[in-house]
């Protein structure tokens, strides 16, 4: 038969080996109703409040040092007038417990017209006291970083500012490259127009369609501005120095080139054009009936002219 086990006894005893006891042991002793709430929950202590008067009083007489105000720069006071509300027409709280403290843009406004009135009474104690306020011209401060330091950054700034113009020229080729391609695109597809209405209008003046050669002046007009300006246009200006030198040494006895050729103006100049002469009928005859030369002797004439020498 089981023999009974003392509750306080069990009790005591996992108080000492808590930390021995396995799962299995705890479940048949929480199964058997041995185990009581409250016994494995610890419980707190109640706070004990100290209320040391006396290192209060020592905190605050060394807190109430008597240094002059300079050395302590405190200062209490309200803010300013809201001018620009005032101007408004609206209300503005002056106490700052009528101040909203959920009102982020309220609060934040209490706090700088409360700075701005401190800036106002604390800088004329300043001036009095003959302690400058304002940063002189030549003030130099020490930089808290290093110059090896400073030197990095530099050349990670130079690096970086090197990487951007090297994509910004590569951008602009591209671009360039891109309105290259378009142009030389624009210009094939413009001779190929232009080739393709040449071709039709030769195969219409091939079938007897038109009579025109239009397209053959086109070409040439479009020889003549290509070419650019003339060697008349460009010597209005008269010829240049070397020029007048050698004409002066050598002169100057005109075109001896090209004086035969025949001009647009000549062909075209059909005033000395004599039809009966051009055709034979009238003018010099050549023949038994013309007007006789004077003729070479023949070979015996010749023979016996010289005999009689």
């Amino acid at each position: 038969m089981d023999t009974p086990v003392d509750e306080t006894t069990l009790g005591f005893e996992s108080e000492e080996e808590d930390s021995e006891m396995s799962d299995e042991e705890i479940q048949e002793a929480f199964a058997k109703g041995l185990l009581k709430p409250g016994l494995n929950i610890p419980v707190e202590e109640p706070k004990k409040f100290v209320n040391n008067t006396v290192a209060m009083k020592q905190c605050l007489a060394e807190f109430r040092r008597g240094l002059p105000w300079v050395e302590r720069l405190d200062l209490s006071n309200l803010p300013v007038p809201d001018i620009v509300a005032k101007a408004e027409g609206r209300l503005v709280p002056s106490d700052s417990e009528a101040v909203n403290a959920e009102d982020d843009f309220q609060r934040e406004m209490y706090f700088y017209r409360q700075a701005q009135a401190s800036v106002l009474e604390a800088l004329p104690k300043l001036q009095k006291l003959n302690i400058p306020t304002k940063r002189p011209d030549d003030y130099f401060a020490e930089l808290t970083k290093t110059d090896q330091h400073m030197q990095k950054i530099r050349k990670k700034l130079l690096i970086k500012q090197t990487a951007m113009e090297k994509s910004e020229k590569a951008k602009k080729l591209r671009e360039l490259r891109k309105y290259g391609k378009k142009v030389q695109v624009e210009v094939l597809q413009k001779r190929q127009k232009e080739k393709k209405a040449m071709m039709s209008a030769v195969k219409k003046y091939q079938k007897g369609m038109t009579d025109k050669l239009d397209f053959l002046e086109g070409d040439e007009d479009k020889s003549k501005k290509g070419a650019g300006p003339s060697k008349a246009q460009m010597n209005k200006k008269g010829p240049n120095a070397k020029r007048k030198y050698k004409d002066k040494r050598f002169g100057f006895g005109g075109k001896k080139k090209g004086t035969k050729w025949n001009t647009k103006e000549s062909h075209n100049d059909m005033s000395g054009f004599r039809p009966k002469v051009a055709h034979g009928k009238g003018g010099k005859t050549f023949g038994k009936g013309g007007k006789k030369g004077n003729k070479r002797p023949g070979k015996e004439a010749r023979r016996k002219m010289k005999g009689r020498k």
